[in-house]
């Protein structure tokens, strides 16, 4: 069975991905096109595309494919039949806080949010607010929501689907910045030499 806290986090997962969807909607409207780029992926790109959807796919149907077969979650060394109270307390705050911190940061993006990367596809680089202390706090919350679901629901693919999460993300990440450096030019790899890729404070250059 799932705790209250466990059901509490796949509701927060489950309201998250609509705002997901509803801010790459405006998004698109706002950059008059579509913000969807995972179709033109190429190579570990693609894996990481998929990496991206299977994370999520494991977060939130993994656990109800284990109650629907109990044999599942029998078997899963880390089920808890919802009986690990403070933990799943925990996942409730370290999931929502993860949530917000995702669609803040995706939201402050404006025209400029993208889902996937692909040539000539860039948008206007933005550095403020959340961006001034880590370069990808979209993927930082993500994680943090993905966590927070494992922590409330402990079972083994609500723990692989962070793990996953990070590598498509640190996959895509690499070409991200490939592309946003030839697109932006001196701006972008100033912006790289003073924020970190994850999280941090700016760091001194010398001019």
């Amino acid at each position: 069975m799932l705790s209250e806290f466990g059901w509490a986090a796949l509701a927060l997962l489950a309201g998250y991905l609509l705002l997901f969807f509803w801010g790459s909607a405006l998004a698109a409207q706002a950059a008059n096109r579509s913000v969807w780029l995972f179709g033109q992926a190429r190579g570990r790109d693609r894996w990481a595309a998929f990496g991206f959807r299977a994370a999520f796919v494991l977060a939130f149907l993994g656990p109800l494919l284990w109650l629907v077969w109990p044999s599942l979650h029998k078997s899963d060394p880390f089920w808890t039949e919802g009986e690990a109270v403070a933990l799943g307390l925990i996942g409730i705050f370290v999931s929502g806080a993860g949530a917000m911190l995702a669609f803040a940061a995706q939201m402050s993006m404006g025209s400029s949010w993208r889902v996937g990367v692909a040539e000539g596809a860039t948008g206007t680089l933005v550095s403020g607010g959340l961006y001034r202390f880590s370069r990808n706090p979209t993927f930082m919350g993500q994680i943090i929501l993905l966590a927070g679901v494992s922590l409330a629901i402990p079972a083994v693919p609500t723990i692989l689907a962070p793990l996953l999460f990070l590598w498509s993300a640190s996959t895509q990440i690499r070409s991200e910045e490939s592309e946003l450096k030839q697109a932006l030019g001196a701006d972008y790899s100033r912006y790289l030499a003073t924020v970190p890729r994850w999280i941090g404070f700016h760091r001194r250059t010398s001019s």
